[in-house]
């Protein structure tokens, strides 16, 4: 018998049949919160250089609000991890969203008094309802079968994808909503941004129970749940002790970094050859289709064929992606199928590392080192993207893609080595061991 998750009563173990409906439930749950979160960061993000030059008086700084944000993300990332594995991931999740809708207001204040230093706290706070959207896809893995849990996490991802297309083409309506009033109309989005990320808490609130990580503990074989594992400290031995946990950490933070790095620089190299706003549009959204319209196809793929492969194909396709955008100069079909590609590329390597993460560790330190991972990639991709920057300044867009490409060889070696020296178990079985 096994305690009841947040009791301490014991509990009969769950059916399978309960398990499987369980899983259905907490997946359309975080599918619900996904497409709802989701949209509050779009739909403000893409005013947010706008608005920090406004309040700041100078385009020089216009990039320190989407900074601010990626680095509150990547803080957030680590104390988030410590309250899910002590209590959960409902009131972690509860309190991201909450910090995320706390830093909406400020936004909001610091533009009507015209304060930079408070907008930044605000851009900084945020960021966390991102690193609730993140952690979002290994809830989805919590009950997920071994067998299974690439296409639960894909789910979860592709459930961003409203959000994400729909998000920036709803920032001039939000703006135009307050046009007279007090707020500053460039603000006006962050007020709808923190209305969503409440209700979004609430959804997750009401609606997430059992706790998935709560219960997944609880139904855990007796040995999984045994001895200290839970500590942030654990979860880094986790990752250390498991060759196949460094090449997931490996994966997911170089994908994300060469996405990052290469997508914020391709509309400043689509200006450049004459490209329109309304083309650049279009890329970035053929773009974001890539990232997460097919994101369950990797997920399939990362089941079916293993997570391996899937990494390799990531690896492929990211450095097509780079070789497409790199050289296409004034050809913009060229640059779309490039972006696209990166992506695809991003979707691939985001869930085969999430579900092999998740694999490779013991159960009680799976959400220690999934915030560990989090906060890896997002300060990786922090820093890509400001470097990325001075690359394109200095040296040009096809340098920059060329440099984003050879960061891939590193990680598609370390996968040929890993999979040679610790391939993965069969299917439907986790591989916590080295």
């Amino acid at each position: 018998m096994t305690a009841a998750p947040g009791t301490d009563r014991p509990a009969p173990p769950l059916a399978l049949p309960d398990v499987e409906r369980l899983q259905r439930r907490t997946t359309r749950v975080l599918i619900a919160g996904q497409v709802l979160g989701g949209l509050g960061v779009p739909i403000s993000i893409a005013l947010a250089p706008v608005l920090a030059t406004e309040v700041s008086g100078t385009e020089a700084l216009s990039g320190f609000a989407s900074t601010a944000a990626v680095i509150g993300t990547a803080v957030v990332s680590l104390p988030l991890a410590a309250l899910m594995t002590a209590r959960g991931r409902r009131p972690g999740l509860v309190l991201a969203y909450a910090i995320g809708a706390a830093g909406a207001a400020l936004v909001v204040l610091a533009a009507a008094i015209g304060n930079f230093p408070l907008l930044m706290l605000g851009m900084a706070a945020f960021g966390a309802a991102s690193s609730a959207n993140l952690q979002a896809r290994f809830a989805a893995a919590d009950l997920a079968a071994p067998d299974r849990r690439a296409r639960a996490i894909s789910v979860v991802v592709w459930a961003s994808t409203l959000g994400a297309v729909l998000g920036p083409n709803l920032s001039a309506p939000a703006s135009r909503s307050f046009a007279g009033t007090a707020v500053p109309e460039t603000a006006g989005p962050f007020v709808w941004a923190g209305v969503v990320f409440v209700l979004t808490g609430a959804l997750i609130a009401v609606f997430l129970r059992p706790d998935p990580l709560l219960t997944a503990r609880a139904l855990a074989a007796p040995e999984e749940r045994a001895g200290e594992g839970r500590s942030i400290r654990a979860g880094i031995a986790a990752v250390r002790a498991s060759p196949r946990a460094r090449l997931a950490l490996v994966t997911v933070a170089v994908s994300h970094t060469v996405m990052v790095s290469i997508m914020v620089m391709t509309p400043m190299d689509l200006d450049h050859h004459g490209a329109g706003l309304e083309l650049i549009g279009l890329v970035i959204s053929g773009h974001i289709a890539g990232m997460f319209a097919f994101s369950p196809v990797m997920g399939w793929l990362a089941d079916r064929i293993g997570r391996f492969s899937v990494i390799g194909l990531a690896a492929g396709l990211l450095s097509v992606a780079a070789l497409l955008a790199g050289t296409a100069g004034t050809s913009h079909g060229q640059s779309a199928l490039g972006l696209f590609l990166l992506g695809l590329g991003w979707s691939a390597g985001m869930v085969s590392g999430s579900a092999l993460l998740t694999d490779s560790v013991p159960q009680p330190a799976r959400a220690a080192v999934q915030g560990l991972s989090d906060l890896t990639m997002n300060t990786a991709a922090g820093v890509g993207g400001a470097a990325a920057g001075l690359v394109m300044s200095q040296a040009g867009y096809g340098w920059l893609n060329a440099v984003g490409a050879s960061l891939l060889l590193p990680m598609a070696a370390l996968a040929l080595f890993t999979a040679r020296r610790h391939p993965a178990p069969p299917a439907g079985k986790d591989s916590v061991s080295s």
